[in-house]
């Protein structure tokens, strides 16, 4: 192993020390009020569009990146499934779980606003000098159960109306027993409302990420003016 010369490791904690205070520094002449106007603007910014993309007809079913697929080992069941005569209801469930979601999110818009009014100044700068999903981490923790809540009368409401979904209820504490799901996920509405916030919360770390690489690229002279300056 090569050995690190004392001076070498000097200089390269040195660096990282003024990155790291540059970045704070930029921030310091910005005022407070600024900071926290730059944070909620890309907080709404990531719901509404997070909301938009998946609340919509085809949101979550249209897309492979979200969709929701047969819970558990199931999806690898599915050859069987069809072969037992079972394609159709199968696929009835998967398009019935999907369009669930899609009815679902638009509720998640009025929690999700209401959660960045009350943001504090400890969540302000958490978002600001957090990780690159900081504030959708902000999201998962002021939201999820209140998204949970709302989201399951919806899902169930659209569920209800497939056969396979009822039959996958009635079986879903032996289907955890022999391992073949979650214990979790033994129920369908259950698990497509976590599925729903999955990609929800997903859809919204992309939009931050977005923000955060390319802040000068942002329609906010706020947001350009704030997250611009912690990449300096």
């Amino acid at each position: 192993m090569t050995k690190v010369q004392p001076f070498a490791l000097a200089i390269a904690l040195a660096t990282l020390t003024i990155g790291a205070a540059s970045a704070f520094s930029a921030l310091d002449v910005i005022s407070k009020q600024d900071q926290a106007a730059a944070v909620r603007a890309a907080l709404t910014q990531s719901a509404k569009s997070a909301v938009g993309k998946l609340g919509v007809v085809d949101g979550f079913l249209g897309d492979a990146e979200v969709k929701i697929p047969l819970p558990g080992k199931l999806q690898k069941a599915d050859k069987l499934l069809r072969v037992l005569g079972l394609g159709q209801k199968a696929d009835d469930l998967i398009t019935s779980m999907n369009r669930a979601a899609e009815a679902a999110v638009p509720e998640a818009k009025t929690l999700l606003v209401d959660s960045i009014r009350q943001m504090t100044v400890t969540d302000v700068a958490g978002v600001l000098t957090g990780g690159p999903d900081a504030a959708t981490q902000f999201f998962k923790r002021t939201t999820s159960a209140k998204l949970t809540e709302r989201f399951l009368p919806i899902v169930h409401k659209t569920t209800a109306k497939v056969d396979l979904a009822q039959r996958y209820n009635d079986l879903g504490s032996q289907l955890a027993q022999y391992k073949l799901i979650d214990s979790k996920d033994a129920n369908i509405d259950n698990y497509v409302a976590q599925k729903a916030l999955d990609g929800l919360f997903l859809m919204m770390a992309k939009e931050e990420a977005s923000i955060r690489s390319n802040p000068l690229g942002q329609a906010s002279s706020l947001l350009q003016k704030v997250f611009g300056a912690l990449g300096h």
